[in-house]
């Protein structure tokens, strides 16, 4: 085993502090991996403070991870030491179940491995990529394209596939008129995929602070739904809604929004419930869904069809020293659009 410095989460809703935490020895099939850069997810925040089930600790966040190859095992064939990857939301499956071998790891009928605090083959707790290095079974390291900056590439690893999969999944293409619910870190990537995709794009967001930013990345129109009109004038206009907010909304407003047999999809997670009248789904024949990210050959689909658009995270780079002040500032909606972590930083 190795130690690397990190950053972990010493206890539930404490601040994240610098810390050292151990990576396992390098198996045949693994890759140590010299982080470069870590983006800072909602969900990281939501884990460490509790809001989705008590943890493990101390704990380091991150699963949007980017860097390049330091070392490989003895039978390794994917990877060299040198390449530039990637390791998103998962580590590990079982690769025996029916979802495994459909490329659906995320859906593992045997429980997937998040890339922190689930329990790993070994029974250690999984840490994440707040730190100098990780070891990834290379089953789950993606190939980043040259073409993609490693700092702007590294949200794609989650918030990117996050709305990748499920604008597949529904078919977004051509004549789809898609709206995106929220424009933050989720819905900066629906946009521009979406867009990427041929659709036609809608933003709905509380406000129109950000309508500049969302025109900008490929947003065809940009509604304040604190603006009640907004829902008597867009009522029926969409095919597809994409949730990306990680709060409640209200549900009847937005299905309304549904032509019929439109779908809402939701890809945020709230800690609250949400509920929804049936006659809501009822009139328009319309569906409630629920996405979570894509396997690994989807998600290296992703990274290749961004690399051929010229998709990327609207990022701020920040030092180590500043994630707790980000975690706040994403909590306050004050971000455009990721914030990714200079590991260069983790030791200083």
């Amino acid at each position: 085993m190795s130690s690397v410095i990190a950053y972990a989460a010493p206890a539930e809703a404490a601040p994240l502090e610098k810390t050292v935490i151990e990576r396992r020895e390098l198996g045949p099939h693994d890759i140590l991996i010299d982080i470069a850069f870590a983006g800072i997810c909602h969900s990281d925040i939501h884990t460490v403070r509790g809001d989705w089930g008590p943890q493990q600790y101390p704990l380091a966040p991150g699963h949007e991870i980017t860097g390049t190859v330091a070392a490989v095992g003895s039978e390794v064939t994917r990877h060299a030491v040198g390449d530039r990857v990637g390791v998103g939301c998962l580590v590990n499956s079982c690769g025996e179940c029916r979802q495994c071998r459909r490329g659906e790891e995320q859906y593992c009928e045997n429980g997937a491995i998040g890339t922190y605090g689930a329990v790993d083959r070994d029974g250690t707790i999984t840490q994440g990529g707040y730190a100098q290095q990780v070891v990834v079974t290379e089953g789950f390291v993606l190939r980043i394209p040259d073409a993609l900056p490693l700092d702007a590439a590294a949200p794609l690893l989650c918030a990117g596939i996050t709305t990748y999969s499920p604008l597949r999944r529904w078919k977004v293409g051509p004549g789809t008129r898609v709206a995106v619910v929220g424009m933050g870190g989720l819905g900066h990537m629906g946009v521009q995929i979406a867009h990427a995709l041929g659709a036609e794009v809608t933003v709905l967001s509380q406000t129109l602070s950000k309508q500049d930013d969302g025109l900008r990345l490929g947003a065809d129109r940009y509604f304040a739904t604190s603006d009640r009109e907004t829902f008597r004038e867009l009522r029926g206009s969409f095919d597809v809604i994409l949730n990306t907010v990680s709060a409640a909304i209200d549900l009847r407003s937005y299905l309304g929004l549904l032509d019929v047999d439109g779908t809402l999809v939701c890809v945020g997670a709230p800690p609250e419930a949400l509920s929804v009248n049936a006659g809501s789904l009822i009139a328009g024949r319309r569906s409630i869904a629920g996405s979570n990210i894509g396997g690994i050959r989807e998600t290296q689909e992703m990274l290749d069809f961004c690399t051929e658009h010229g998709i990327t995270a609207q990022i701020e780079v920040i030092p180590a020293s500043a994630i707790n002040e980000a975690y706040e500032r994403v909590l306050a909606s004050d971000v455009r659009y990721r914030f990714v972590i200079d590991a260069a930083t983790f030791a200083a």
